[in-house]
């Protein structure tokens, strides 16, 4: 048997399949347009993936953030809990402490509390934050 064409059924041009003449011949008179659009389709297919893969990772930097990210602003948080109960601290011993100081303290436990998963630190924040219900029961038993 000898091969005498390179071309193969994705090949570019007109179809080589001739009819015989006899009714029993079998032709595929658009051979090139279907695999055309067939490459074309599954070209597109794998765009769509290659899309949900950048979001997918695109969201893994952005949106939810690295592991260094995450552990930066779990410190930026617990820093400004920090400082809220710093205040706390000094109203407490002046005496003066307002609504407004307890309630910013009561907000930044709980916005901690949405993004933490260990149970040492929910028991700190749970004592956090009962101490401060304390403080704004006491506030409100003075009238203030």
């Amino acid at each position: 048997m000898k091969v005498s064409s390179t071309g193969g059924v994705g090949a570019t041009g007109a179809s080589r399949a001739r009819p015989t003449g006899g009714s029993s011949s079998f032709s595929l008179p658009s051979v090139n347009t279907a695999s055309g659009a067939a490459s074309t389709a599954s070209v597109g297919g794998l765009t769509g993936v290659g899309s949900v893969d950048a979001l997918l990772a695109l969201q893994e930097t952005g949106a939810v953030g690295s592991p260094l990210e995450r552990r930066k602003r779990a410190v930026r948080r617990a820093d400004h809990i920090l400082d809220i109960l710093g205040e706390v601290r000094i109203a407490l011993i002046d005496g003066d402490i307002s609504h407004a100081t307890l309630d910013r303290l009561t907000r930044a436990i709980r916005e901690q509390r949405e993004n933490t998963d260990d149970p040492k630190l929910e028991g700190v924040l749970n004592e956090i934050e009962t101490r401060a219900a304390v403080e704004l029961a006491k506030l409100q038993a003075r009238g203030g």
